[in-house]
């Protein structure tokens, strides 16, 4: 029997229970650094996604499977980034919240340096949404300007639970390959947050390819195909035109018990990762000084200090 809790009985968001930075004071939050200075920082986006599922989908995919992951290990949840960025064929979809690449690579830059200053130095983001050419750049954005020892992890949760995400003929349990807001995406939502989906009002729509099979891959980064879907312009037609409901395959056969195993893995993967990296480096250490920068030592120790210790300073004297 899984320790997981599918569907979880509601979110956290809100809950003074220790899971979110935001619901913490400044004293709990020392306390919990002492133990465990994981965070988890969900991305995901406000997104059409049809009449049975809502905006705010690829969201709760991430929030919920952070928020059991920080009961089961004690690391700490960040308040969602709402807002993403978005490739050409969603422009103009009725709904959905578009933000500039450019724009959130320095907003994520920022909210980094942000929690890295308040003592959160070992980061991991979970994507719920398909900015997959965004947050590495944000990452090692960070990464070059501040010039410091950090963990800062990236991962989606289709990565997590991959082989979950497939096709009855790959060894999946869904009928077609995840594209968005259908079958696959579906299920996740019902098996996360049932309370906001509305299944009786599920549609049916097609896909539109305007490339010839087996170059493009899928939403997921399965299937045939050795080109990444955001790595394509013209393989797709535009949403706004082809599929205004917001949705792209069948989400009437979505079915919460067909996404339980990928849930499960995902969670389980998530509680791995925590859980090694704060093996491996407990709260209060980072990897070498030695070893991830060049910047004088002395500037390195004073910024880990903090700054309201003695001898310590903030992140921003090194860079803004």
């Amino acid at each position: 029997m899984s320790k997981w809790q599918i569907p979880p009985a509601g979110g956290h968001m809100e809950k003074a229970d220790g899971i979110y930075y935001q619901n913490m004071t400044n004293l709990e939050v020392a306390e919990r650094l002492k133990k465990n200075d994981v965070l988890l920082l969900p991305v995901g986006s406000t997104e059409n996604h049809g009449p049975s599922a809502p905006y705010g989908e690829d969201t709760y995919l991430d929030t919920r499977l952070c928020e059991q992951v920080a009961l089961a290990t004690g690391c700490t949840v960040a308040e969602p980034i709402w807002y993403g960025s978005h490739p050409y064929h969603h422009l103009g979809q009725r709904g959905t919240i578009i933000i500039p690449e450019e724009i959130l690579a320095d907003y994520l830059c920022y909210v980094f340096a942000g929690f890295w200053n308040a003592g959160f130095r070992k980061i991991i983001v979970v994507n719920g949404h398909g900015q997959d050419y965004v947050i590495p750049y944000a990452i090692h954005k960070f990464g070059k300007k501040w010039q410091g020892p950090a963990v800062i992890l990236y991962t989606h949760f289709w990565n997590c639970a991959k082989n979950e995400l497939e096709t009855k003929d790959h060894g999946g349990p869904y009928d077609a390959p995840f594209i968005h807001a259908d079958e696959v995406e579906q299920s996740w939502s019902l098996a996360l947050f049932p309370e906001f989906c509305k299944q009786e009002n599920a549609v049916t729509t097609h896909a539109y390819p305007l490339l010839p099979a087996g170059h493009i891959n899928n939403s997921a980064e399965t299937g045939a195909g050795p080109i990444k879907w955001y790595n394509a312009l013209g393989s797709v037609a535009m949403e706004c035109i082809v599929q205004p409901e917001g949705v792209i395959g069948d989400a009437k056969k979505a079915d919460a018990e067909k996404a339980r195993k990928g849930v499960e893995m995902t969670l389980d993967y998530l509680e791995k990762l925590v859980n090694d990296i704060i093996t491996k480096y407990p709260a209060g250490e980072l990897p070498p000084i030695d070893m991830m920068t060049q910047r004088k030592r002395e500037d390195i120790e004073a910024v880990i200090k903090g700054p309201n210790e003695p001898g310590g300073r903030h992140i921003y004297t090194l860079a803004y």
